[in-house]
């Protein structure tokens, strides 16, 4: 695909999906936050009330994943720069009206902005114009991950529970 196809591409994908999940050095996993779309970048706000993302504020480049709105299957990975917005700027004040119209349930009400001024972080993600995932140029491999060890296991009879009917014996 062009260079141009594969931005229009990011930034339709972009639109039209309110949750991508977010890779960077430092976050562990792929993590699924919500977004806002909002002039050519995505912003995320973390931290304090709202979802965890450990560490994005020492990222520098962080790879983000967006789904296809219909089928919810992987449709475009891409590269962008990380920018954690300083409350009181002008890119912060952006940032914040954006995302306030967009997020749902909010508890704080209009104290909102405040919150995330004092608890929480704003962060920018601007493309840098690298694309490594897009129809036509998806991984071949699994991209499975092997299970974490652990010591639980599911051997033996599972226990009884309350609500669950009884099994009924064949009629003969």
């Amino acid at each position: 695909m062009e260079t141009a196809e594969l931005q229009a591409l990011v930034d339709e994908a972009m639109k039209r999906s309110a949750v991508v999940w977010l890779s960077y050095p430092g976050g562990g996993w792929p993590r699924g936050v919500w977004h806002v779309w909002h002039d050519g970048a995505a912003y995320v706000v973390s931290g304090g009330p709202e979802q965890l993302l450990p560490g994005i504020e020492q990222a520098e480049r962080v790879v983000v994943i967006a789904r296809a709105k219909d089928s919810r299957a992987r449709l475009v990975t891409w590269v962008a720069a990380a920018a954690v917005q300083t409350p009181g700027t002008e890119g912060w004040q952006v940032a914040v009206e954006a995302l306030r119209a967009e997020r749902l349930n909010a508890e704080q009400g209009e104290s909102l902005t405040d919150v995330w001024a004092e608890q929480s972080i704003v962060t920018r993600l601007t493309p840098t114009g690298e694309v490594t995932e897009y129809p036509g140029a998806y991984p071949t491999d699994s991209q499975s991950t092997a299970p974490v060890e652990s010591p639980a296991t599911t051997v033996g009879r599972l226990p009884w529970v309350a609500h669950r009917r009884a099994r009924r014996a064949p009629a003969l």
